[in-house]
């Protein structure tokens, strides 16, 4: 896998596949990250698949806004993106309104259009779907302080303080709940594989 800084640099330079590599670096752990953001209302509401796909078409959008400026800073800047799509999500069901966009992906008369991101066959979406309501499922299982753990230090890739200073513990503290979470979590793994 090509690293998100060299991904970025050929997304600057041109190279339309490798935003489309981009996504599928990120779209698990991103897709995780915005099941938790929305409220369960909202999840009744809007479809985290839905809030994944805005959330990237956006960052298709403002791409050459992003500066990497250290390890993590892009699941950072889409995480922002998300909680910015989200609460328009949030707005457009609190008002009642329904305003479709259209979107015209990459086409001889649409030469700068976005390039369709997920040419992936059904089935295919399908298993990965599950894999990640599998995935929740185990997560939902834990406490709520073991599962923020697990998302702050595993999906969003936070060190250790950083971690700390978000769930507003010392750094040892933090990193004995992160340990305890991710010792609990493998147990609830083994459980489903016997």
């Amino acid at each position: 896998m090509t690293s998100t800084y060299d991904l970025l640099a050929r997304v600057e330079q041109g190279d339309e596949y490798a935003f489309t590599a981009l996504f599928e670096k990120y779209q698990k752990r991103l897709a995780l990250l915005i099941y938790y953001k929305l409220s369960r209302e909202m999840r009744r509401l809007a479809d985290a698949e839905d809030v994944l796909q805005e959330t990237f078409l956006e960052a298709f959008r403002d791409i050459k806004r992003f500066r990497y400026e250290k390890p993590g800073g892009f699941l950072s800047w889409l995480s922002k993106i998300a909680d910015h799509v989200i609460a328009d999500a949030a707005r457009f069901h609190g008002r009642q309104k329904r305003r479709a966009e259209f979107v015209r992906f990459r086409s001889v008369g649409t030469p700068d259009g976005p390039e369709p991101v997920d040419s992936a066959t059904p089935s295919r979406l399908l298993a990965e779907k599950e894999s990640l309501q599998a995935l929740i499922q185990k997560l939902d299982s834990l406490p709520e302080d073991y599962r923020r753990a697990i998302l702050l230090a595993k999906v969003e890739g936070l060190s250790n303080a950083e971690m700390a200073e978000q769930l507003g513990r010392s750094r040892e503290a933090a990193a004995l709940l992160l340990h305890r979470a991710i010792k609990r979590f493998r147990t609830i793994q083994e459980q489903d594989i016997r």
